[in-house]
């Protein structure tokens, strides 16, 4: 031991204080070299290392257009974006025009006229829409 009584082999602790600049430094350039690696003209990847394109906002509307086109993509009105070829699957179609009925009927009461009119407006079109594909195709409606 020493005069203030501490003793002289105690392990000497080196605190290092710039640890979280050299943690940021380390994180901003990987993020330049991953950058540098992107491809020109964006990501086509999504969310992956790379900028997503900006989303609709989450509206009334938006839903609805989003189930309206899940149905239409069912009812074969738009290709597959892999094959180019569009294909009709009438029970997966009446299954998302059926889910926008659920959505009128849930919601009854609570919409303003705008969006009433938006909701009859599609479900009458994609009904339509729908009869006429199941006639082409034989089928019972």
């Amino acid at each position: 031991m020493n005069d203030n009584g501490k003793e002289q082999n105690a392990p000497k602790i080196h605190i290092d204080d710039d640890w979280k600049a050299q943690a940021k430094a380390e994180k901003d350039r990987m993020a330049a070299e991953q950058q540098d690696k992107q491809p020109p003209g964006g990501n086509a990847g999504g969310a992956r290392g790379g900028k997503r394109p900006s989303l609709p906002p989450a509206t009334f509307e938006t839903l609805v257009s989003t189930m309206a086109s899940q149905a239409l993509f069912a009812l074969g009105a738009v290709p597959d974006p892999n094959t180019q070829k569009a294909y009709v699957d009438l029970e997966l179609a009446r299954f998302h025009i059926d889910m926008l009925k659920v959505l009128e009927e849930k919601s009854a009461g609570n919409l303003t006229e705008d969006e009433k009119q938006l909701l009859d407006a599609t479900l009458y079109e994609l009904r339509s829409h729908y009869v006429a594909i199941s006639r082409r195709a034989g089928g019972v409606v």
